[in-house]
This record gives structure tokens, C-alpha cells and sequence, in this order.
């Protein structure tokens, strides 16, 4: 029961620390990488060997980065710093992030493995544990303190057509053509306004970005459904799969997200689904 409840605890705090970032009005995902000095392209955090976080890590560590003003997006544990020779700065307060991962059955683990294996299951488990931001940190080498850089409109046509060629390379059929952008699941296949009804070809790859999320969640492949768990917010929760994954893939190609013009709602319609399950 005490392993059980414990689980249950970190799976709270990764939930309620989202939630508060909502409830601030802001979006995670779209800040980091807004600074007053200038707009940087997006940036995945990085662990101390330079590997990029996934998962819920990279939004708790941007919802970090937002709210304590972090340029550099390189995090790491007191001992990883110690390992360098460096320090954490006295009074520093760290940021959680977790490990998750999937036991076997026939794996025992204090967080309740040997009973999960008597009952002839494999199981999840969450751990939570703490980094610090490098600016935290004094004594590290210089590599370690590079802030991502500026944008750079010169990078953007290589960085639009990277996209370009990861969208192509995954099979899907995108049509051009009148003023929406969406999905559709019947016929699967995208639709998306032509080019020239952007802003910039930044802001099309960003759109484009948010609806290859959805065709993700196809039956032939991912084979999304949250109807049954979720009623009749399944169409917010998908949404909310779409922000975080464009937003993921976006930090991954360089491109800068595209803000929703419905933010307000879609915040309420998620807050709302957060709220209901941890």
C-alpha cells in the first residue's frame, strides 16, 4: 500500500506541476524560447552527456526554464556536477523530473515488483528525482553555459526543408487547398490551406506539424481512442496529444510552434482533463 500510494504521489506531482503552468495562462511548450534578448528557435532540453530529454521531461523542464528564466537548456544531477568539478550554488533549489519505465514479471523492485511478479504481470513505475539548471552551477566548463542560439532567419529555408523531408519521408498524403487545417480519419489524409494563406513558411511547417500529430493517432497506426476513458473530452485530450507532440517535433526539426488563436478554451478543456486524472 505504501509503494502504491508512493507511485501514486509522483504521478500527482508531475500532473500538478502542469497544471499550475496552465493555470498561470501559459503554455509550456511555447515559452523557453521566447526571451527578451531574442527569440531563440526551439530547443529540446539536454541531459549532462548533451542526450535530449523525452518524454514528460522536456515539458517539466521548459514549465522550469519559464518560470526561473533560464537561458541554457543543459540540466544535471548534484552528482553529475560534483563529477565535473563543479558546484551547485548554496541555496539553489532543484527541478523534478522522473524515470519511467516498464518491470517484467519476473523482476522484483522495491516499488512492488515481487508481488507484481507473483501475479504474473509485468508493471509500470515512475521515480522522481532532481536536477539543476547549469546556470545553477559554478565551477563547470565553459561548453556547458552556451545559450542556444538567436534566430537566425539565414538557418530558416535549411531548417524548412529538413522538415520538409521528414514529413515526405513518412508517407502520408497532404492536400492543398481552402482555408481550414485539419485531419480527417474516414479518408486519412491532411488537409492544409496553401502557402501563400501563412504568415511564413515557418508558421505552415509549425501547422503542418500539429496535424502529422493527429495522423499519428490513425488506426493503422497508433490507434488512438481515449472516447471510452475520457467521454466526452476525448476530443480535448487528443488535442492536447497534438500541442505536445507538435510542440516536440518542432523543438526537434528547430521550428518555432504556431500559438492556437483558441488558447483560452483549449487551456480550460485541458485543465479540466488534467484535473480529472492524475
Amino acid at each position: 500500500m505504501k509503494s502504491q500510494s508512493l507511485k501514486l504521489d509522483v504521478y500527482a506531482r508531475v500532473t500538478d506541476r502542469i497544471i499550475s503552468t496552465l493555470e498561470a495562462g501559459t503554455r509550456p511548450w511555447l515559452k523557453p524560447w521566447s526571451t527578451p534578448a531574442g527569440e531563440r528557435s526551439a530547443v529540446m532540453p539536454l541531459r549532462a552527456d548533451g542526450t535530449p530529454y523525452r518524454g514528460i521531461n522536456v515539458l517539466l523542464l521548459w514549465g522550469e526554464a519559464m518560470d526561473k528564466g533560464y537561458a541554457c537548456n543543459t540540466w544535471m544531477t548534484y552528482k553529475q556536477a560534483e563529477a565535473q568539478g563543479a558546484q551547485v550554488r548554496k541555496g539553489e533549489k532543484g527541478s523534478m523530473v522522473v524515470y519511467a519505465n516498464r518491470a517484467s514479471a519476473s523482476e522484483s523492485d522495491e516499488e512492488g515488483g515481487a508481488e507484481a511478479g507473483k501475479a504474473g504481470r509485468g508493471y509500470a513505475f515512475m521515480r522522481a528525482y532532481t536536477v539543476f539548471n547549469v546556470e545553477q552551477i559554478d565551477g563547470l566548463p565553459e561548453t556547458f553555459y552556451a545559450k542556444p542560439a538567436e534566430r537566425d532567419e539565414v538557418r530558416s529555408p535549411a531548417m524548412i526543408e529538413a522538415a520538409d523531408e521528414f514529413f515526405a519521408g513518412t508517407g502520408a498524403t497532404v492536400r492543398h487547398g481552402g482555408s481550414r487545417a485539419f485531419y480527417t480519419t474516414g479518408e486519412d489524409f491532411i488537409q492544409l490551406p496553401p502557402l501563400q494563406a501563412f504568415r511564413d513558411a515557418e508558421s505552415y511547417t509549425a501547422i503542418k506539424a500539429h496535424e502529422f500529430i493527429h495522423w499519428t493517432g490513425h488506426h493503422s497506426r497508433m490507434h488512438r481512442e481515449f472516447g471510452k476513458r475520457f467521454g466526452d473530452k476525448a476530443y480535448a485530450f487528443e488535442e492536447l496529444v497534438a500541442e505536445l507532440g507538435a510542440a516536440f517535433l518542432c523543438a526537434t526539426l528547430g521550428i518555432t510552434p504556431e500559438p492556437r488563436d483558441d488558447h483560452a478554451a483549449y487551456l480550460a478543456s485541458w485543465l479540466q482533463v488534467l484535473k480529472g486524472d492524475k
